[in-house]
């Protein structure tokens, strides 16, 4: 693949003094510093004036080439739909990354789904996690640890002959989940008699997958430094700190168990990196436990819809946490039952169309 006129047709399209404003709106709105009720920067779409063909994900996967290509493409996209997020790229290899360099398999799904691989938990289940933590390997030629470095020097070698892409393109973390669902995923579903039969064993297993990620993350910052001045870049959104977990497998824990068995551990990634946290499904059970850790500064949620948002609010923006990514979904029934926001909340949602519909509610 010809990646070199895909990279002159981005260059050519990025606008400076919109790259620069956009940035400055996204630090002011973490710094809590948003003088509207909700944050939601555009940019001037700015067109391709070539083809850009899709790309699977599974051939992506399997094709360093095609993966540029296709991270790349979504900064086209995003200058062509005049979107307001940061252009951002990343190693896009699913969550994986970090359990198959401990044994965990991959899990494809075919190319109809077009979706990200996850990971398939070690042979020996449970079983797997007094090895994993009595090795205490810390190996990056295992599993897909590799492609991820591979792409970050490709990505680097690429941007820099392109001045523009090089300043105003980030390369952002790749996908390392957290220690609870790292767990979770060597271990699959038997983790949760686990944690009753065997606690000692859980703990020393997230204990370890801490370290992991910990070390994981500072190694890929140390090469590629996402941001800068305390900020990084995840998904093209700009937050105060070092990373985002993901914590889509604490939703199957309680509230109680979330603070007992998961919370120790995200408090010493977030007291050692900063940064905020992103689960689906519903969080609203264990989100007054996250927003008590030191060091956490946002909340990411893909489906408002399953929580009760008014508990979400409450000990998030009412706390100064922010919210980044919101779903349009919210943003329109927020038009309709508003509360207030406080400039803490960014979505992707016309600002324009929330006033409209407050007003047409107040009449």
């Amino acid at each position: 693949m010809d990646l070199k006129r895909y990279f002159e047709d981005v260059e050519r399209r990025i606008d400076p003094g919109q790259e620069t404003r956009i940035a400055a709106e996204w630090e002011a709105f973490c710094d809590l510093r948003c003088p509207d009720e909700y944050f939601s920067p555009r940019r001037t779409p700015a067109p391709s004036s070539i083809a850009w063909p899709k790309v699977l994900i599974n051939d992506a996967f399997d094709d360093m080439e095609l993966m540029l290509y296709s991270q790349l493409k979504t900064v086209s996209d995003m200058l062509a739909g005049g979107g307001g997020l940061l252009l951002a790229v990343r190693p896009n290899y699913g969550t994986a990354i970090i359990p198959s360099m401990y044994g965990a398999g991959i899990f494809r799904l075919p190319d109809e789904a077009d979706t990200l691989p996850g990971a398939s938990h070690c042979a020996d289940g449970v079983e797997a996690l007094p090895r994993i933590t009595g090795e205490h390997a810390l190996d990056y030629t295992r599993g897909l640890a590799p492609r991820v470095f591979e792409f970050g020097e490709r990505w680097q070698a690429l941007a820099q002959n392109y001045p523009l892409i090089g300043r105003y393109v980030y390369l952002y973390n790749p996908d390392l989940q957290g220690p609870f669902p790292l767990v979770d995923a060597l271990a699959g579903s038997d983790i949760y008699y686990a944690l009753y039969d065997d606690p000692e064993m859980v703990a020393e297993a997230l204990s370890f997958m801490t370290d992991v990620y910990i070390d994981f993350t500072r190694r890929w910052q140390t090469l590629h430094p996402a941001y800068g001045n305390g900020y990084s870049v995840e998904w093209g959104l700009l937050h105060r700190g070092g990373t985002i977990l993901r914590n889509d497998a604490i939703v199957n824990l309680s509230g109680n168990m979330y603070r007992e068995f998961a919370m120790p551990y995200d408090a010493r990634v977030f007291g050692e990196l900063g940064g905020g946290m992103h689960f689906c499904g519903r969080g609203d059970h264990y989100i007054a436990a996250a927003c008590e850790m030191e060091g956490l500064s946002c909340v990411n949620l893909s489906q408002p819809e399953l929580n009760d948002m008014e508990t979400i609010y409450r000990h998030t923006i009412d706390r100064d946490k922010i919210i980044i990514g919101m779903p349009d979904v919210e943003i329109e029934r927020l038009a309709k039952n508003p509360r207030p926001l406080r400039g803490r909340v960014h979505s992707g949602a016309a600002l324009a169309a929330y006033r409209r519909e407050q007003t047409d509610t107040d009449a």
